[in-house]
């Protein structure tokens, strides 16, 4: 063992292995709109040098959130990885704002194994495909 490792104080552990999130935005405004459209939200804007991001709200005592970001090398993409949001305001509300925001439904409401919630797919006003999840 190293000096330095058996030195060190272990990492304080975290309750999740996720911890924050960032989807991609051509249109910084568009998407950005897209997203409080779809959720009923206000997300907190804010700049760093030629990056802008809008920050989805966030419990502070539970600091998991992500944003919609605009910066170079920060390309939309519905082959990736999917990131899954929040719906438990009721998923069939979310879905039903997706076209009028600007988006579509990629994959349905669905059903997970019983008291997993549902799930859907939706692609964004980017390209994006994001997921969405909800109890009810």
């Amino acid at each position: 063992m190293s000096q330095t490792a058996a030195n060190s104080s272990p990492a304080p552990s975290r309750q999740s292995v996720v911890t924050w999130f960032e989807i991609p935005a051509s249109n910084f405004e568009r998407a950005v709109t897209f997203y409080e459209q779809l959720f009923g939200v206000s997300l907190i804007r804010e700049k760093m040098g030629p990056s802008e991001m809008a920050v989805f709200p966030y419990d502070k005592g539970h600091a998991i959130s992500g944003c919609v970001m605009s910066a170079p090398g920060y390309l939309p993409n519905k082959d990736g990885a999917v990131v899954y949001l929040n719906s438990d305001q009721g998923i069939d509300t979310v879905l039903a704002r997706v076209a009028s925001a600007g988006g579509s439904i990629a994959f349905p409401k669905t059903a997970l194994p019983p008291g997993m919630g549902f799930f859907a797919h939706i692609v964004d006003t980017e390209g994006n495909r994001v997921g969405v999840h909800g109890l009810k």
